[in-house]
């Protein structure tokens, strides 16, 4: 996987995670860094520290000495953790350069020809002398402890002082790169194939995300709150793995049935040793303890509201009194939290096996509190915030950020621009079909691609939605379907590709947050259509700014 400085990777020591630290504060959001590159050529296996490409300069392959490390006059030497040893730093950078180089021309879609490519040492612990200087190592092709503060105005000046008569690299050369980077010729990969694959959440967590899991090991209720796209969903899967791992039964619970479609198709695929003793939404959990299936679909909706919001809690609250120790839960996790009403909690606590000790940990975003619903646990929990970005593309953050409650640091990967197509409500469904058959022309998979609408449903949803629920989530799941769904539902989830339909009739007092969530569920390309005025009264005019809509 081509990591950008979108993500923060798994790093071998502290010296790499200081050089990558530094590399992303300086480097502008147009460059790309990989940490950990590896290729391979008929002379052997390389591993490129950092691979760094700057728009307007060139690519610099750097190689990391942490620790001690000095030149006896013969050879470079590295002590670290109580051992020395002889390296060759200068001699790894540059023959890695070289293969990655040559796979990178060789590609059949580089059109680049030979840009300007170099190779640097990183000593982020050693201070060298200016006049130091190798036959094979000049004094400007080392960064020491001393540069590294400057390391991205470096890296340019090594790339811009080459005398040879090369070109620059454009934003179109950086685009290629990736596509090379990414392999060619690959076989194809189904999306339930790569969703099943976490087995283990915690390969796909930010090294930052797992470090705040850590943090809380001790606390047992806790309030985590973060923007869409700041990784609530694996966090929150990834610490009922934990939990349920040391021997806790643990209940992971949300509301939607999308989000929790998911949830049960990734957990079960778990080692069994790992997995909840329950997974899915808030009124399923009341339905194994025998509480109703419904309200009697004849209600009006008024009367259904005071069902689900009130009457069915009461009764869960009753039925979690009743049950017996080894049905009750040490743990629970809720996921998507800000969809619950205040009555759902009560039962929540009644079915832990100490109410007054037991854990609680809720993930949350009131940005996306789509509902009419301001419920909140009522015990204290200990806050804490997550304002990285890093599922969504940098222009897809960008786009919705006036929408989000805090600043958010856009950590995701370049992107495509948000595409904005103007229409009236009305118009808004038959433009966005049209906008998802462009998506497919352009090479987008129909698992890529999801529709969603913020009004009426599009027809499509209707027709699957008729063969029931379960039915309808499958279609999720298939890969030969473009997925069809209302963003009420949507939370939680995403897709590579999402075509927004803005088709409300009229603004009423939750279209904003219904516009967060739908700009908010693609991870690559972002297609709007709806009613230019719509958006601006709704979004305001920094997002119709960000979204390109024309005053």
């Amino acid at each position: 996987m081509t990591i950008t400085v979108a993500e923060t990777p798994r790093l071998a020591n502290g010296a790499e995670r200081r050089v990558w630290q530094t590399l992303i504060d300086q480097l502008e959001p147009g460059d790309l860094v990989i940490p950990g590159k590896r290729v391979t050529d008929h002379l052997k296996d390389h591993e490129i520290d950092f691979f760094v490409a700057i728009e307007g300069a060139g690519i610099v392959c750097i190689e990391v000495k942490g620790g001690e490390v000095w030149h006896d006059g013969d050879s470079w030497r590295q002590r670290g953790r109580g051992t020395e040893r002889k390296i060759d730093p200068v001699r790894q950078a540059r023959e890695a350069c070289y293969a990655i180089r040559s796979f990178i021309e060789t590609d059949p879609a580089w059109t680049q020809g030979r840009l300007r490519w170099d190779h640097v040492v990183v000593l982020p612990n050693t201070d060298l002398p200016e006049d130091f200087a190798l036959p094979d190592c000049p004094r400007w092709k080392v960064i020491d402890r001393t540069d590294l503060p400057d390391i991205a105005a470096k890296l340019r000046d090594i790339l811009h002082s080459q005398e040879l008569d090369r070109p620059l690299l454009t934003r179109e050369g950086l685009a290629q790169l990736n596509e090379a980077l990414s392999g060619r010729g690959l076989p194809q990969r189904s999306v339930v194939a790569r969703a099943l694959e976490n087995e283990d959440a915690a390969d796909i967590l930010t090294e930052h995300q797992s470090v705040i899991l850590d943090a809380i090991r001790l606390l047992h209720r806790v309030e985590i709150r973060g923007g869409a796209g700041s990784g609530k969903t694996f966090l929150a899967m990834e610490q009922a793995r934990r939990l349920a791992r040391e021997g806790k039964r643990v209940a992971l619970v949300c509301y939607s049935h999308g989000l929790a479609s998911y949830l049960e198709r990734i957990t079960d695929a778990w080692n069994r040793r790992q997995r909840p003793a329950y997974v899915g939404e808030f009124h399923d959990l009341g339905k194994k303890w025998g509480a109703p299936e419904g309200p009697d679909e004849a209600l009006r909706t008024e009367e259904t509201v005071q069902f689900w919001e009130h009457d069915l809690p009461a009764q869960m609250t009753q039925l979690a009194a009743q049950l017996e120790p080894g049905h009750r839960f040490d743990a629970i996790v809720v996921d998507e939290a800000q969809d619950f009403a205040d009555a759902w909690w009560e039962p929540l606590l009644a079915a832990l096996k100490d109410e007054d000790t037991g854990a609680l940990y809720v993930f949350t975003d009131e940005g996306q509190r789509v509902f009419n619903r301001y419920g909140s646990p009522p015990v204290p929990l200990v806050p804490l915030v997550l304002d990285h970005n890093l599922r969504n593309t940098r222009q897809i953050a960008n786009a919705f950020q006036p929408l989000v409650d805090h600043p958010m640091r856009f950590l995701g990967g370049e992107g495509p621009a948000v595409k904005y197509v103007a229409c009236s409500a009305a118009e808004a469904m038959e433009a966005g079909d049209d906008e998802v058959e462009a998506l497919l022309e352009q090479g987008w998979r129909p698992e890529d691609v999801a529709l969603l609408t913020t009004g009426t449903r599009h027809p499509e949803q209707r027709e699957r939605q008729a063969a029931g629920n379960a039915a309808y989530w499958d279609s999720f799941w298939d890969a030969e379907q473009v997925f069809y769904g209302h963003v009420l539902g949507f939370k939680g989830l995403e897709r590579r590709a999402v075509v927004l339909v803005v088709n409300e009739a009229s603004a009423f007092d939750r279209s904003r947050e219904r516009l967060y969530v739908g700009l908010s569920r693609a991870r690559d390309q972002l297609v709007v259509c709806g009613d230019p005025e719509f958006i601006r009264s709704v979004g305001g005019p920094d997002l119709a700014r960000r979204l390109n809509i024309d005053a």
